[in-house]
């Protein structure tokens, strides 16, 4: 089982599941931090998406199966009880790492995730263990 500095060392795309374009909201906020510590963050949210906005300068996605790229970790801003639709959706594209954000937790998700050979980590902001943990990536 990886640790969350391991996953954060070893990650370098995070999909926002839940991000918001409200910048006072921790759905922006969070991703801001972990954009300008040298993540690429990959907005996903339906109703922004059928706008056609961007969140943080990136194109946002209405879901994780329209992302056209590899996610190492899925970071989740929705609700526990929809954690585990989330997991089984990042199973689905081979994310490495299912992440829920401070108080979210789900058993199902923890399950699906671990079935899948996903690293898990709950109720746990993914902006402060970066920021315990140092971590950094510069742009490749």
């Amino acid at each position: 089982m990886r640790t969350p500095e391991e996953i954060l060392r070893g990650s370098r795309v995070i999909a926002v599941v839940g991000a918001s374009a409200h910048p006072e909201k921790a759905a922006y906020g969070v991703p801001a931090a972990m954009q300008a510590a040298g993540f690429k963050i990959v907005p996903v949210n339906p109703r922004v998406a059928t706008l056609g906005e961007t969140i943080l300068g990136e194109k946002v996605y209405a879901s994780l199966r329209d992302v056209p790229h590899e996610i190492d970790i899925v970071d989740v801003f929705r609700p526990s009880e929809q954690a585990a639709s989330v997991a089984q959706q990042a199973a689905a594209v081979g994310a490495k790492a299912l992440w829920l954000q401070q108080e979210i937790t789900s058993i199902e998700a923890k399950v699906i995730a671990e079935q899948a050979g996903m690293a898990y980590v709950e109720n746990n902001c993914i902006a402060v263990a970066r920021a315990r943990y140092g971590v950094r990536h510069t742009a490749a």
